[in-house]
């Protein structure tokens, strides 16, 4: 069973930047697309972005981009999400998931998750 952990939260000014880690255990996250949601307090939960495991195809939400980047680390198992340029309504719980198969897109059921971390931008 693939294990998600995220890492890298805490609490940023706006206009600052944060680095986001998804550590994965169990399995080899090369053939996952892994993608990053938010939570925010009283809200749904929100797809963000994500970026595939083989040919590095990303999907972005319009609310991130120019401001959001996601990558990915095989030889480390780790995804990452780059977030700069950041704003009061980016606050939320981040997560990182992820699904098997090629390519990727933020409009999907993905299958494993982690357990989130806390991102809080003050004004």
């Amino acid at each position: 069973q693939l294990q998600l952990v995220e890492s890298g939260g805490g609490l940023v000014q706006s206009g600052g930047s944060l680095r986001l880690s998804c550590a994965a255990s169990g399995l080899t996250l090369v053939p996952y697309a892994i993608g990053w949601f938010r939570q925010a307090p009283g809200k749904e939960r929100e797809a963000i972005l994500c970026i595939s495991g083989s040919d590095g195809r990303t999907d972005f939400a319009d609310s991130v981009k120019g401001r959001f980047t996601v990558s990915r680390d095989n030889a480390k198992n780790t995804a990452y999400l780059q977030m700069n340029s950041l704003k009061f309504e980016d606050t939320a719980v981040y997560f990182c998931a992820a699904y098997y198969g090629a390519g990727c897109t933020i409009y999907k059921a993905y299958d494993y998750w982690g357990q989130g971390t806390q991102v809080t931008v003050s004004s």
